[in-house]
C-alpha cells in the first residue's frame, strides 16, 4: 500500500508540474495541418475574433462573408453581400446592390463585423476600381458594411473611398479607419455619429492598419512607397516612418515597442523598433509576402507568400524562420486564432487551411 501511495504521489506531482497550454510559447510549437475547408468560397482574407469565430471575405467571385466556429472549424453562417442602400440611409441609390468583401474586423465589444468592399455592383456603379490606379482615376467610391453578429445581417453601410482595403476599429470603439487603395487616402468614421468625419491623405496604395491599445496612435502602410504613416487619433497629426519598399501588412508586438511589416516586392518581413527608430530585423520568407499576423504571446509571426505558395512561421526574438510549408496555390490571407491556438490561411482559389500550433 505504501508503494502504491508513493507511485500515486509521484504521478500527481508530475501532472501538476506539466506545462499548460499558456506556459508554452507559440514559437516553441510546430504548425500541423488539421483541416482544409472547401465550399463556395474565394477568401481574400480571414479574420479571427477574440471569442471563437473566424470570418472569411470572399470578394466579388462569391459575394459573401462566411463565418466558422473556431473550435469545430465548421461553417456557422453565410452572409450574402446584397444590400438595399436606400434603406440603409442612401436615398441616391435605388434597387438591390452587391459588394465584394475584401477584409474584415470585429468591433471591440464583439457586436459587429466591419467589412470593406472592393467595388459595388448595381445601378449607378459603372466604373469599378483596379489594382493599378491613380487617385485621379474616375473610379466609383465603395462602401464599408457593418454586420450585426446577433442577426448575421448587414445593418449599416458607410460610403468611403475608391477600392477600400483594410479596416480597423480603435480599441476605445471611437473610430473606424478604412484604407482606400485607389483614393490614396484614409477614411475616418465616427462610431458615435456613424459618419465619415475626416479623410486623410496617405499616398499611393494605402493598405495595412494597426492601432495602439490606448487608441492614441494608428499606423497605415503605404504600399506604393517605403513608409508607414503614424496618425495621432486625438488631433490627426501625421508623420512618416521609413520601413522599406512596398509595406503591405502590419502588426504590433504585445508590448507595442515593435511594429512588424511585410514588404511585398522583396518577399521580406521586417521589425521596426520605436525606441531605436529603425528596422532591427529583416528576413526573406518567399516571393510576394502578403498578409501577416502574430501569436497572442508575441513569440511568433505568421506570413503567407503569395507567389511561393507557402506559409512561414517566424520567431520574433531573432527572426529565425521556424517553418515554411507549401500550403496552397496563391495563399493570400492569414489570421492567428487565439482560443484554439490555430493559424488559418486563406487560399484565393477557394480553400481555407487550418493549422494547429502544437
Amino acid at each position: 500500500m505504501k508503494l502504491r501511495a508513493l507511485i500515486l504521489a509521484l504521478l500527481l506531482s508530475a501532472s501538476s508540474t506539466s506545462p499548460t497550454h499558456a506556459d508554452v510559447l507559440t514559437s516553441d510549437t510546430t504548425m500541423v495541418l488539421v483541416k482544409t475547408i472547401n465550399g463556395t468560397i474565394t477568401p481574400k482574407s480571414v479574420r479571427a475574433s477574440s471569442d471563437g469565430t473566424v470570418s472569411a471575405h470572399n470578394m466579388m467571385y462569391r459575394h459573401s462573408v462566411t463565418l466558422y466556429d473556431a473550435d469545430t472549424m465548421e461553417l456557422k453562417a453565410t452572409i450574402p453581400d446584397k444590400v438595399d442602400l436606400n434603406a440603409l440611409g442612401f436615398p441616391q441609390y435605388s434597387g438591390a446592390y452587391k459588394g465584394a468583401p475584401v477584409e474584415g474586423v470585429y468591433s471591440p465589444d464583439g457586436k459587429y463585423i466591419y467589412v470593406t468592399n472592393y467595388a459595388m455592383y448595381g445601378k449607378g456603379f459603372n466604373h469599378e476600381g483596379h489594382d493599378d490606379c491613380k487617385a485621379t482615376n474616375p473610379y466609383d467610391r465603395s462602401f464599408l458594411y457593418r454586420i450585426n453578429r446577433e442577426s448575421n445581417a448587414i445593418d449599416a453601410a458607410y460610403l468611403v473611398g475608391k477600392v477600400p482595403k483594410v479596416v480597423q476599429v480603435s480599441p476605445d470603439n471611437k473610430w473606424i479607419l478604412v484604407s482606400n487603395w485607389c483614393s490614396y487616402d484614409l477614411s475616418v468614421i465616427s462610431v458615435e455619429s456613424q459618419k465619415v468625419v475626416k479623410t486623410i491623405k496617405i499616398g499611393a496604395y494605402p493598405r495595412g492598419i494597426v492601432i495602439k491599445k490606448d487608441s492614441s496612435l494608428a499606423y497605415v502602410a503605404q504600399m506604393g512607397g517605403t513608409t508607414i504613416h503614424e496618425i495621432n487619433l486625438t488631433n490627426f497629426a501625421k508623420r512618416t516612418l521609413t520601413i522599406g519598399l512596398n509595406p503591405r501588412a502590419l502588426v504590433l508586438s504585445p508590448d507595442e515597442n515593435t511594429i512588424y511589416a511585410t514588404l511585398n516586392s522583396s518577399g521580406k518581413v521586417v521589425a521596426y523598433d520605436f525606441t531605436q527608430k529603425k528596422v532591427i530585423h529583416s528576413v526573406k520568407t518567399g516571393k510576394a509576402s502578403r498578409s501577416l499576423d502574430i501569436s497572442t504571446d508575441g513569440s511568433a509571426l505568421f506570413v503567407v507568400n503569395f507567389d511561393s505558395d507557402t506559409v512561414s512561421k517566424i520567431r520574433t526574438s531573432d527572426f529565425a524562420i521556424l517553418q515554411s510549408i507549401k500550403v496552397c496555390n496563391e495563399p493570400i490571407g492569414i489570421t492567428y486564432e487565439p482560443t484554439m491556438n490555430r493559424t488559418w490561411v486563406a487560399c484565393y482559389k477557394g480553400q481555407i487551411k487550418i493549422f494547429d500550433n502544437r
